[in-house]
C-alpha cells in the first residue's frame, strides 16, 4: 500500500493528498510529528519535512516535485497542461501560493494559530498573525482579478494550481481565517473545487481539540 506521511493542516501534504485522490491513486494516511526529528523519519527524508510519499516502495519528498511526478505517471485528469504557456501559468500560481501566499498568510495564520501549540513553542505571535489577516485581503483580490476573467486560477480548466490554492485555503478556513464575504467570485470558486470527490478526505479532518468550524465541510456554505 501506498503511504502518504503527512501534517493534517500543512497545505503542502494536503496539495499531494488532492493529486492523489484525483488521480485515484489509493493510499494511507499516517500523521507524522517530523519535528520531533525521528530517526526513522530522518531515514525517510533527511530533511526532516513533511509530505513525504511511499509510492511503489521509494521514498518522494517536496510536494512539487511529488505533484509533478504523479502527473507524468498518471497522465489523466491532466494537472499540468501540455502547452508550454499555458503550463508556465499553472507553475507561475503554483509557486505564488507556496511561495509568497505561505510567507504572507498561511505561516503567519496556521502556523501561528496551530503549529506553535502542536509543537510546543508557546504563543501565537500577535504581529504576524494580525499581518496574515492584513495581507490574505490582497491575495483574495488577486484571485478575484483572475477568476473575472478564467473559469479558473490558471485558465479555463481546473489545473494543480487550483489545487495548490484550495489546500491553503482548506487550512485557513478550518481555522476560520478566510473572510469569504470579501469576495463572491473567490467563494464560488472554493465551492466549486470543494464539491469535487478529491476533496472528501480532507473535508473529513478532524484535529484533536481543534473542532471543524459549521461551515468547514458545508458544500453550500
Amino acid at each position: 500500500m501506498n503511504r502518504l506521511y503527512h501534517v493534517a493542516l500543512s497545505p503542502f501534504c494536503r496539495k499531494v493528498r488532492l493529486v492523489l485522490a484525483e488521480k485515484r491513486i489509493e493510499v494511507e494516511l499516517q500523521e507524522e510529528r517530523y519535528w520531533e526529528k525521528q530517526t526513522e523519519f530522518l531515514r525517510r527524508n533527511p530533511a526532516g519535512q513533511v509530505p513525504v510519499l511511499r509510492y511503489d516502495g521509494r521514498f518522494l519528498t517536496e510536494s512539487g516535485a511529488i505533484c509533478e511526478y504523479l502527473d507524468a505517471i498518471v497522465p489523466e485528469p491532466q494537472l499540468i497542461p501540455s502547452d508550454p504557456e499555458a503550463a508556465y501559468e499553472v507553475r507561475r500560481l503554483v509557486g505564488w501560493f507556496d511561495d509568497k501566499f505561505h510567507h504572507e498568510v498561511t505561516a503567519n495564520l496556521v502556523y501561528e494559530r496551530v503549529n506553535t501549540r502542536l509543537t510546543g513553542k508557546g504563543y501565537p505571535d500577535s504581529r504576524a498573525v494580525k499581518a496574515g489577516a492584513q495581507n490574505i485581503k490582497f491575495h483574495i483580490d488577486y484571485m478575484e482579478s483572475l477568476l473575472e476573467r478564467r473559469r479558473w486560477l490558471a485558465g479555463d480548466v481546473m489545473t494543480l494550481a487550483d489545487f495548490a490554492a484550495a489546500a491553503h485555503f482548506s487550512c485557513l478556513d478550518y481555522i476560520r481565517d478566510v473572510d469569504w464575504n470579501r469576495s463572491a467570485t473567490v467563494k464560488d470558486w472554493y465551492a466549486k473545487i470543494k464539491s469535487r470527490p478529491a476533496f472528501r478526505s480532507i473535508l473529513a479532518d478532524v484535529l484533536p481539540g481543534l473542532p471543524q468550524p459549521p461551515h468547514y465541510a458545508d458544500l453550500d456554505f
